[in-house]
Order: structure tokens, then sequence, then C-alpha cells
């Protein structure tokens, strides 16, 4: 006999997979731009927490250890959907797709004579709308697409000797909103429980207003010619254009039996097209490069591919469990100071219940394994060296679905 597989109850599997799904990734990525939500059956709505918490410690050239530099860093997802219709349904999510934190302490070549540690804090928010049409002669295909509405902003300051003559920079990156666009299909079968889609998402260009500190302009290092030459301050306010990256994500699930059902993720993000150049940090490096083209602040050498596969098990009616092991490539070795880690492996657990017919709570976990990375400065130097580093994520999501 042909087992029959419904998605009604393979879905309370399914959630208990996605909620920690976000990680300390390559470059920026931290939410993982998850659009799941728009592509539940009937309507649908989610909140979602997750808290990433990670213990990245290293060695300076000189040998000093490095204390923990990862701060702690949560945010928070949300989505709703509607059927309009058997055709045409809409949605909007909010995530935070891009974020880091990093705090340098202790006596090491990151921290100054004053103490004061190299710390860099950035956050990002968007907000997807999507209208979807459904098409086929059982309605199994899907086209989505819809605006993204995306603010950005960032503080970074380098403290210590390890920056050279960028030790006292600062620079502040007020917030900015800027728009870019969502776009995909979908394919679903019902009887096996199998769903895939293909989601591209634009590059997003920001004109935000950066606010900058450079000590060593005023320093008598650099020659009062050169300084006028360049038209250097110490302080500068100006203009700054950050495009946070496109990305491409491969979602999909199949039922194995009436009760099992197996996912894979995959996500591709072109990190080494990204770049954060201040005007007044790229203008004075170009007197020590003495290149026209200057340094970029923050910069990645590769591309991020991550990967995550799972399975579900429904062990009672309103009761699922789910497993997941990832791999994220990282974007490049050696990779920025402000970061200093090389992708990782993980492995995940997680359980859903359904306290009603409509309404579910789902927890999970990610442990991290981070892969090995010598930290470098701008202009390429090794400055730092970090082995053996890990993390984890924790979430909780609070879901409605009604069919």
């Amino acid at each position: 006999m042909r087992a029959t597989f419904h998605l009604k109850t393979l879905a309370v599997a399914v959630a208990a997979l996605s909620v920690a799904s976000a990680a300390s990734a390559a470059g920026l990525d931290r939410s993982g731009q998850d659009v799941t939500a728009f592509l539940q059956d009937g309507t649908y709505a989610e909140a979602v927490y997750t808290y990433i918490d990670a213990d990245v410690t290293g060695k300076d050239t000189s040998g000093n250890k490095i204390d923990d530099i990862a701060e702690s860093y949560d945010f928070f997802r949300y989505g709703v959907k509607a059927d309009i219709n058997d055709t045409f349904s809409v949605g909007v999510l909010y995530d935070e797709p891009f974020g880091a934190a990093a705090d340098y302490t202790g006596d090491n070549n990151f921290v100054n004579a004053n103490g004061e540690g190299t710390n860099v804090e950035v956050r990002t928010e968007s907000i997807t709308g999507i209208l979807g049409a459904k098409f086929g002669q059982n309605k199994n295909f899907q086209v989505y697409g819809g605006p993204v509405a995306q603010r950005v902003k960032a503080d970074v300051k380098l403290r210590g000797p390890a920056y050279e003559a960028a030790n006292g920079y600062t620079t502040n990156i007020n917030a900015d909103q800027d728009y870019g666009y969502i776009a995909g299909v979908a394919y679903s079968k019902p009887e096996i429980a199998l769903k895939a889609s293909l989601t591209y998402r634009s590059e997003i260009e920001h004109n935000a207003q950066a606010s900058e500190i450079y000590p060593v302009v005023g320093s008598g290092l650099i020659p009062a010619p050169v300084v006028s030459a360049l038209g250097l301050s110490t302080n500068r306010v100006d203009s700054i254009e950050i495009t946070t990256p496109e990305s491409v994500n491969f979602d999909f699930q199949t039922g194995i039996n009436p009760t099992t059902l197996a996912t894979a993720k995959v996500r591709w993000v072109p990190w080494s097209d990204f770049a954060i150049v201040p005007s007044l940090y790229n203008d004075v490096s170009k007197i020590s490069t003495q290149d026209d083209k200057g340094l970029a602040l923050v910069s990645y050498d590769d591309d991020q591919w991550q990967v995550e596969l799972g399975l579900a098990k429904r062990v009672a009616p309103a009761l699922a469990i789910s497993g997941t092991v990832g791999w994220d490539s990282g974007a490049g070795d050696p990779v920025t100071s402000l970061g200093p880690i090389e992708g990782y492996y993980s492995a995940g657990l997680g359980a859903k219940y359904n306290v009603t017919e409509n309404w579910a709570i789902s927890a999970g976990g990610k442990y991290l394994w981070f892969g090995d990375a010598k930290g470098q400065i701008p202009t390429k130097t090794i400055v730092s060296d970090f082995e053996s580093n890990d993390g984890f994520v924790l979430g909780v999501k609070v879901s409605y679905q009604a069919q």
C-alpha cells in the first residue's frame, strides 16, 4: 500500500528545523534571509528570537593572549502570509540579515596605551513585501517577488599598535534606508510533502553619512604639504556608499515516510564584492600604499557557501524533534581582524510542540566549530592568529497557522 504524506502533519516536523538556522557565518551574514514563512500553506504568522554566543580567542603577533572578542548577538525575525485566493498570496517578512559585534580587551596589540580596545558593531534591518502567484494544472508552481527596504548602521574603532598609523581611527556610519528586490520560484508536490524553492535577493546600495576621526592626520607624522594636497583633516563628515550583497537561497524538503521529513538548504553570498570604504580612511591609506585606489576599511577575499542538511521526526501527534548538520565556507583566510573566523561546521537539535491546532512553539540549538583564521589589517599584514574556537546559537519561535 502506498504511504500518504500529509503536509499538515509533517509541518510539525518542518518548523522544528528552522529555529536556530542562523549563525555567526561568513562575512557579516547573520539571519540567512529565510523566506520559508511565505511558502507555508494557508494563513501563517511567526515570531522568532535568535541568540548567538561565540568564544573567539587567539594571539597577536607579539604572542600576547587575546581574550574572547565576540560579543553576544541577538535579533528577531517576523513573518506573516495570507492567501488572497487559490492563486495569489501576499506576505511581509522582517529580519536583521547582516551584522557584527566584536570587542578587544586585555593586554594585546588591539588595545591602546589608555586601555581602550578595538570595537566594531554593525546592524541591519530589512522589511520584505512579497506577492506570489501559483500556476500549473495543480497549482504546483509558484513565482514570487517584491520590494525590500533595508537600513544599515555601523560603528568601528581601531585601537592599538596592530593598526599602525590607524591606531585611534573611529568612524560612525549613520542609519540609512535604501531599497532592493526579491524574486523566486517554488515547486510543491503535497502527495510526498515535497517543497523546493529558489530565491534571489538583489544587492542594495546605501548612500549614508560617515563621521570619521583620524588622529594621525594632525599628529605631524604626515607632512603638511601632503595633508594640504589631499585635503586631509583629523575629522571628516562625508557620504559613503555601502552595497550589501546579493544572495541566492535554495530550500528543499521531502517526506521519507508519513512521519519523517528530510531537508536541505544551500546559500550563496558573494562577499568578495563587498567593501566598506570611508573616504578619510581611504585618502590617508593612499599615502602609505602610494596607490590612487587606496584601501577599504573592511573587505573579504572569497564568496560564502553554506549548506545545511536535516531530518525531522514526528514522535507524537503534536510533537516533533529534528537534527541538522551544516557547513559554512567562510569568506577567506586571512580575514579581517574585526571578525577572525573562517566558516564553521555545525550540529543542531530542535523540537516543536503544537499547543493547539493552530498555535505552536518551537525551540532549537546549534553548536558551532569555527574554522581557524589569521587576522589581517587592510594592508594585508597578518596581525593575529585565532584557533580552536566555538560558539552556540539558541532560537525560540511562536507560530500560527490556519488552513
